[in-house]
């Protein structure tokens, strides 16, 4: 069996040249429930026609009842570190509580199309240097091929630098903006998932930067829930949060990061020391960077529409301590 690794790390509108890139914008409609086989997406297709559907991805719809659901997970020890070098064999799929077959398994460091969530609010002022460099940090321990979009966000979500695999324009254009205003980080999410749609890469995740909650955006918080459940994008959460919260939008603001987080397999990071986010980036791209791939091809697909729970258990070698697996939650089967 191969060594199992333990990585651990050290310890409102926005100006864009002379325009205002927020202005004008408007939040996608909401897209309608699967209807049919196509329009279910759980986690990633492939199986052995991955290569093939690669050329077609910007417009490939998943179908779980023809091809292996791909479920990216990351794990880590009793002291939130990254743990690697597990197998096939220390791992358990359940699909609505039934037992499946793992047929393919692997770690592969494959790139990822990525959409950046940056709070562009007024309240982010004093922390927006240290939240920039934490995203360069992030976008330089980057799979070298990942592409990336970014949606800054106040009173509305705007994309201010489209997909790209520079991370000097990403930087470029950062530099030029300015937070204030009120805070639309609902509108902005729901961008981001439905920005997602056109990506180049299978494997999909959001990285949310921001300090509070949503007092501006027109989707609710039950909406958002919705559409991320429906997508196949892993997201994760750098929360810079105040330590009294004065509002109550501003109290919630973590409860909804950390669940919709939870929900596809990401996960939360509180930042509790400004001079810590550099660290947290780099983490989030190790983990990207480090997931496990399990593949299993459904004992049992109803065409019902209905959302089928996912569910990982660990059976780690002897002698590691408890550990825990971060997965997606589920997917929703094909309908008639």
């Amino acid at each position: 069996m191969a060594s199992v690794a333990v990585l651990g790390l050290a310890g409102s509108g926005a100006c864009f040249a002379q325009e205002n890139p927020l202005s004008n914008v408007h939040t996608p409609a909401p897209p309608p429930a699967p209807k049919t086989a196509e329009d279910a997406k759980p986690v990633i297709e492939g199986g052995d026609n991955a290569a093939k559907l690669a050329t077609s991805r910007r417009d490939a719809k998943i179908r779980v009842d023809v091809n292996l659901v791909l479920v990216p997970a990351t794990v880590t020890d009793p002291m939130n570190r990254l743990v690697t070098g597990l197998e096939k064999e220390n791992f358990e799929v359940y699909d609505n509580n039934i037992g499946q077959t793992i047929k393919s398994f692997s770690t592969e460091d494959a790139p990822v199309t990525i959409g950046i969530i940056f709070d562009l609010s007024g309240s982010m002022s004093s922390k927006f240097l240290r939240a920039r460099k934490a995203l360069s940090e992030f976008l330089r321990t980057s799979n070298p091929q990942d592409e990336f979009f970014v949606v800054g966000f106040n009173d509305r979500p705007a994309v201010i630098v489209d997909y790209t695999s520079d991370v000097d324009d990403v930087e470029a254009r950062m530099v030029m903006l300015k937070p204030e205003n009120r805070t639309a980080l609902i509108d902005a999410i729901y961008l981001g998932v439905d920005k997602l749609k056109q990506a180049k890469f299978e494997r999909k995740a959001l990285l949310i930067i921001s300090d509070g909650g949503d007092n501006r955006s027109r989707y609710t918080e039950n909406e958002l829930r919705r559409v991320v459940r429906e997508s196949d994008v892993q997201i994760y959460s750098i929360g810079i949060f105040d330590q009294y919260a004065p509002t109550t939008e501003e109290q919630l603001g973590p409860i909804l990061l950390n669940d919709i987080c939870d929900m596809t397999g990401g996960r939360m990071f509180r930042v509790m020391d400004m001079n810590d986010l550099g660290d947290i980036a780099s983490r989030i791209s190790a983990e990207l960077r480090n997931e496990y791939v399990i593949g299993y091809r459904p004992s049992e697909v109803k065409q019902d529409g209905n959302w089928r729970k996912l569910k990982i258990r660990l059976v780690p070698p002897p002698g590691l301590p408890a550990l825990t697996v971060h997965n997606r939650q589920g997917y929703y089967a094909p309908s008639q």
